[in-house]
């Protein structure tokens, strides 16, 4: 994606009336220098919080949660194919779907016994 961001920044410093090179490398650099601030920044749990989506629950019990897939911009059809994805064959056997911040969905199949932990799992990434 940031290759593509920098390809696209360039195209008019290169086809463009000023075809010189110093403005296309002040132009890398900033995109670069900004790229490398934003990964540092991810780091810190305030401005990853900020910029993470919530997991959000699609399905319950079997039955379409249809405000939040809407709001989530999920269709029915992406849910049906995550639920075969698991190897579950009617939507009447999920127990909770939950559309993950990485735009996965998990399944958890009915009968399954949901244990909630003592303490929040976080995980941050390392550069």
């Amino acid at each position: 994606m940031f290759i593509l961001l920098v390809a696209n920044a360039l195209q008019p410093a290169i086809t463009g009336p000023d075809t010189s090179l110093g403005g296309g490398f002040i132009l890398i650099a900033a995109l670069v220098g900004l790229n490398f601030l934003v990964g540092k920044l991810d780091n810190l749990p305030r401005f990853h919080r900020i910029f993470t989506p919530a997991p959000a629950v699609v399905m319950r019990d079997g039955k379409y949660l249809t405000d939040v897939m809407r709001r989530e911009g999920v269709d029915q059809e992406e849910v049906e194919m995550a639920i075969r994805e698991h190897g579950i064959a009617e939507a009447k056997e999920v127990q909770l779907a939950v559309l993950e911040p990485d735009g996965t969905i998990s399944i958890v199949p009915a009968g399954t016994v949901m244990q909630r932990g003592k303490r929040r799992i976080r995980y941050h990434h390392r550069a």
